[in-house]
């Protein structure tokens, strides 16, 4: 069990909803500690999950996941679907504006779903099944497929890197590996250039034109009812210094409680913990492109040393925080398979070395990228660089900040050439569930995730997975993908972990369950 009950009863009142007049929040302002740093604004052309959060503050989206996972209509009011399900007509709710007050059309809809089709994986395989996507007038579209695409709402309404959020059509029209320049979104706060200080803070202002759904707030869906003036991300790193500044009174919420921190905050009756954020993976990811990870032996080897016990005790400490997991997929879940038979997040030093001699692995140095910013990462690379020696890897392990991490993961050279191997990242568990929404479980090369793994299998599994909705073969097709992408070592799974937002008790309510935090309808007293 990840949680104790103590801390379950608060999450049924951190989602009650409370009434309060307008007077009394229309003047606050919330101060909070994010996840981590934000130096990257445009949510398609990373899959860095702060920039993905930033996006939900400044973005809308068509359709979105409520508490229980189901997908719901968005900034669509309504859709109809063909009787052979190859034709899907989309309708945008009326008086849908963008901050600098220009209408939310089709064409905008059109040009956001192009770019982010040519980024996300499960965009990728939407479009290599598509006919055509056209306007149907300023408020409609309609999207034609060659055969039936089984997943389009799951495409539309996902949660995880890379959310197909709404631009305007001159702003989508960057090209997708290009970042945009522009901060004019379609959501609930608008973001000014003075107010996004890299390293300092990200103010975000609630934007009085933005229309939401009657529907009361669920998950990522429903209303966005803004309830505060505006919200201002605070970067502190240390972890010290995040919780004296949450005792002190000087910031209102942390999104993730230090681990070393979590005994103080816990017994602290200043503070309050609130269980919003489902478990996610963390996940090793191997750089296929230069050697010595391009031969598959030596990443099954880097994945046979992964002692997942032993990273996660590390990092998180606290055992009802962590799980490990031998499934590729989020434990629990639908297509969750522990006993696959190819990996038991225990290490196989033997194994490892035996498969390193057979490949001829020459003892270059394989560089490992440490964030040294970010406490929720930055223990698992230290603890994975010496299980590597024990394998028989020559590791050097590079501290850097994340923005540079993110930055150098898009290089493809050699890793003495200003490249990389190996860097540790984590995943929401709504995308780590499904073979179609976990980014790096990819065979796509150039056009997957980083690492750019090339396996032809993967591909065709994923698209006989999205062509069947039957859940038996579903669960078997995601099988033969687990088993695949373990035994040709595309990626490394190092378990799961969870963390507890953290609140100034009395002060801060109205928080929702979601895949991320989210701050409509949050409130401050």
């Amino acid at each position: 069990m990840y949680i104790t009950s103590r801390i379950r009863r608060s999450v049924v009142l951190a989602t009650a909803t409370l009434v309060f007049s307008a007077a009394a929040w229309s003047d606050a302002v919330l101060r909070t500690v994010p996840s981590s740093d934000l130096k990257i604004l445009d949510p398609v052309w990373t899959t860095a999950l702060i920039t993905r959060n930033h996006g939900f503050m400044i973005y809308d989206t068509l359709f979105a996941p409520d508490e229980k996972g189901l997908i719901k209509p968005q900034m669509v009011e309504k859709y109809t679907i063909s009787a052979d399900s190859k034709v899907w007509r989309f309708s945008l709710r009326p008086g849908l504006k963008f901050h600098d007050g220009s209408a939310v059309t089709s064409q905008d809809v059109i040009a956001s779903l192009n770019r982010w089709g040519k980024r996300d994986v499960l965009g990728q395989k939407m479009y290599a099944a598509m006919d055509s996507l056209t306007a149907e007038g300023p408020n409609s579209f309609t999207i034609k497929f060659k055969q039936p695409f089984g997943l389009v709402l799951e495409a539309l309404g996902k949660p995880g890197p890379l959310v197909p959020f709404i631009m305007p059509k001159s702003v989508a029209e960057t090209p997708a590996d290009k970042q945009i320049d522009s901060m004019v979104g379609s959501g609930p706060f608008t973001l000014g250039k003075a107010d996004f200080r890299p390293g300092d803070r990200v103010i975000y202002r609630k934007n009085p034109s933005y229309v939401p759904r009657k529907e009361q707030a669920s998950g990522l869906a429903g209303g966005k009812v803004v309830k505060v003036d505006q919200v201002e991300w605070v970067f502190l790193r240390d972890p010290q210094t995040q919780t004296n500044a949450l005792v002190n009174g000087e910031i209102d919420m942390l999104e993730v409680t230090p681990s070393s921190r979590y005994p103080e905050l816990r017994t602290n009756p200043a503070v309050e913990m609130f269980d919003v954020v489902p478990a996610g993976t963390f996940t090793a990811i191997y750089n296929h492109k230069v050697p010595p990870f391009n031969d598959a032996r030596v990443r099954r080897a880097a994945m046979l040393a992964i002692n997942q016990e032993a990273m996660l005790r590390a990092q998180i400490t606290y055992r009802e925080f962590l799980k490990p997991c031998a499934s590729l997929y989020l434990c629990g879940s639908v297509y969750a398979n522990e006993k696959n038979g190819l990996f038991t997040g225990k290490p196989q030093f033997e194994e490892a070395r035996k498969l390193l001699k057979d490949a001829g692995y020459d003892g270059k140095p394989v560089v490992v990228m440490l964030p040294g910013d970010v406490p929720a990462l930055n223990r698992l690379p230290l603890v994975y660089g010496e299980l590597l020696k024990q394998a028989g890897f020559n590791v050097d392990v590079q501290t850097m900040d994340w923005a540079s991490l993110l930055t150098r993961r898009t290089k493809k050279d050699p890793a003495d050439k200003g490249g990389w191997n190996v860097f540790v990242t984590y995943w929401g568990g709504a995308d780590a569930s499904s073979p179609v929404s976990y980014t790096p479980l990819t065979g796509h090369g150039d056009q997957g995730y980083f690492g750019w793994p090339v396996d032809a299998e993967i591909e065709s599994l994923k698209t006989q997975f999205i062509e069947t909705a039957d859940l038996t073969k579903r669960k078997d097709i995601a099988g033969r993908i687990e088993r695949r992408a373990l035994e040709s070592g595309v990626l490394g799974p190092i378990g799961e972990g969870k963390s507890l937002v953290a609140v100034r008790r009395g002060v801060v309510s109205g928080l929702l369950p979601a895949p991320t935090v989210v701050y409509w309808n949050v409130q401050k007293q």
